[in-house]
């Protein structure tokens, strides 16, 4: 395993020049699934062989110095007077373009386009007042309402044999044809000849009463129809309507607020616009297009209402939460992936689309959150946080629902979360987390990757205690931060020693009045040899024995805690005994209390 996590380094050059072709193409992410399916088959082969807690530490330790990384980022001021001209004018010019914006009201999201459903019937009695004939209006006019028209047939039917109630009207020629009839099967020819166009004259005439009778029964219900007409000289104030609103004043600029901060006007606008401007080098054309996309996002996602939701995931707190801060003030920030080992729990945040999109809702909440209680956008504030990502047992790169989730929060923060990291540092890196960096690496910026810190399992305290101090780190990560500690704070500093290999080092504690004194300690990895000793100051005293020397080992509780009561000057001495022939790192601290507080 040690040899192949040496040669893959070489390859990193190698792949790093591909990934920049996949970065035009992010489509076929799953054609670097597949490459990554066939390196992880190989990875999984050396898995199933038995290995060690120390062979896995080593195995990512590789990989953490594999990843290539860029030099070290240096946070930027947003002061404007500590500015460089060119970008003290690139400044001014994005303020304008945003009044101009604002003046348009150009940070409103777009209407919804129309359905189309509903466009269609819109069309069809446009087609119906197609007809410019004269003589068919009424024709038009019946299928605009087919039930009436229904209603004008159906006598037809009836008054199919009502040709005697209208030969009524002239007596005489109803009865002669009548008397045809009766002679038909006489003499039909002689008959139906001279009767034939008689009947037909009657017919003709008949039918003309009929259609009149039926054009004028068809004429009486378009007195509904001309309560339809109406919407159509609605049409003309509509049409008109327009030209009113030209007169209209416009609406006012609208006040646009992105984390609690305006635009413009405010001291702590200058801090937002800068974050913008840096996230596209200074481009101010660019930047007011993020800006705009940013707000139109935020109001079309109602960021400001999910701020008071009950998204309901409790569990979540375990996997994301806030913790001290760095060496700069900055706030911290840890990501706990581990916590996904657990079937329950993923499947609630990663089961399907709509649970993914909760998650990533809720991780944004807490976001948002954080950004509003931690941060501050006042020239000269600290307006970034320390991102801690623990990848200790974290599902590795088969979990397919987990590299979505990844990817969309990944996108989201890039684009509406601009300079919002001051240093993102994955500690517990694991073996397998190259080919896993090889696949996101094409949608990061290299101002993003510039921030980014990697650190194996044995290195991991080590790296975190580069930027943030041992008191402000939790215990689970190497320091000795706890949650509600009625003895210590983060305000109580810690003092951190390098024992080499196979000496002792006392730790002197001096006493100088009636106290109770408490201290604790801690050896990352332990395996060292502790003991402490009251020794009086007094020539006649005698030495007490506080802490019988006793072996740690590794999965010893990680901090211990003594205390001591005396009414006596002198000291208390910590030994600790490194019989190993490894280095090992030494945190302690010590408070001094009176002898009426308790311990």
């Amino acid at each position: 395993m040690a040899e192949e996590t040496q040669v893959k380094p070489a390859e990193e050059v190698v792949v790093a020049a591909e990934v920049n072709k996949e970065v035009e193409e992010p489509v076929k992410v799953t054609e670097v699934e597949s490459a990554l399916g066939k390196e992880k088959e190989e990875e999984k082969k050396e898995e199933e062989a038995p290995k060690t807690v120390a062979d896995e530490e080593a195995a990512g330790d590789a990989v953490a110095a594999a990843i290539e990384q860029s030099e070290s980022f240096k946070e930027e001021s947003n002061i404007v007077a500590d500015l460089q001209d060119p970008e003290k004018k690139a400044l001014d010019e994005l303020k304008q373009l945003v009044q101009a914006a604002l003046a348009a009201n150009e940070f409103v999201p777009p209407p919804p386009p129309p359905p189309p459903p509903a466009a269609a019937p819109a069309e069809e009695p446009a087609k119906t007042e197609e007809p410019e004939k004269p003589e068919e209006p009424a024709k038009t006019e019946e299928p605009e309402k087919l039930e009436e028209p229904a209603k004008a047939e159906e006598p037809k039917p009836e008054e199919a044999k009502p040709e005697e109630a209208v030969k009524p009207e002239e007596p005489e020629k109803p009865e002669e044809a009548v008397k045809t009839e009766d002679q038909l099967p006489v003499d039909p020819v002689q008959k139906e000849e001279p009767a034939a166009p008689v009947a037909e004259e009657k017919a003709i005439v008949v039918e003309e009463e009929k259609t009149v009778e039926a054009i004028e029964e068809t004429i009486v219900p378009p007195r509904a129809p001309t309560d339809e007409v109406a919407p159509v000289s609605d049409v003309v104030p509509e049409a008109a309507a327009p030209a009113a609103a030209e007169d209209t004043p416009a609406p006012p600029p609208e006040d646009v607020f992105i984390w609690g901060v305006p635009l413009l006007g405010d001291e702590k606008s200058d801090t937002i616009l800068l974050k913008f401007l840096r996230a596209r080098d200074f481009k101010t054309k660019d930047a007011l297009t993020m800006i705009k996309n940013t707000v139109i996002w935020r109001k079309t996602s109602e960021i400001e209402a999910l701020l008071e939701e009950d998204l309901g995931f409790p569990e979540m707190e375990k996997v994301v939460f806030m913790h001290g801060q760095d060496k700069e003030g900055h706030p911290v920030c840890y990501n706990v992936y581990g916590e996904f080992q657990d079937k329950d729990l993923y499947s609630k945040a990663f089961g399907d689309e709509e649970k993914r999109q909760k998650f990533l809702r809720w991780r944004i909440q807490f976001l948002e959150k954080g950004i509003r209680q931690h941060l501050d956008f006042s020239p000269g504030g600290v307006c970034t946080m320390v991102q801690v990502t623990d990848l200790k047992n974290s599902p590795g790169p088969g979990k397919r629902e987990l590299r979505q989730a990844t990817n969309q929060a990944l996108a989201l923060l890039q684009d509406n979360y601009p300079e919002f990291v001051a240093k993102q540092v994955f500690i517990n890196v694991p073996w397998w987390y190259l080919a896993f960096n090889r696949m996101i690496s094409p949608f990061l910026t290299q101002r993003t990757k510039s921030k980014f810190v990697f650190a194996g399992p044995s290195k991991s305290a080590e790296t975190l205690f580069k930027y943030i101090a041992p008191e402000q780190v939790p215990v689970q990560y190497g320091g000795l931060s706890k949650e509600n500690d009625p003895d210590f704070t983060t305000a109580d500093a810690v003092t951190e020693v390098i024992i080499k290999p196979s000496t002792k080092h006392p730790i002197e504690i001096p006493v100088t009045e009636s106290c109770n004194l408490v201290w604790e300690l801690r050896v990352l990895g332990w395996d060292v040899t502790y003991g402490a000793e009251f020794v009086p100051g007094a020539e006649d005293g005698y030495t007490v024995i506080v802490q019988k020397a006793r072996k740690l080992i590794a999965t010893d509780e990680p901090v211990v805690k003594n205390s001591f009561k005396t009414g006596d000057t002198g000291k208390i001495v910590l030994t600790i005994d490194n019989t190993t022939s490894k280095k090992k790192k030494l945190l302690y601290r010590y408070k001094i209390k009176t002898s009426t507080e308790s311990i």
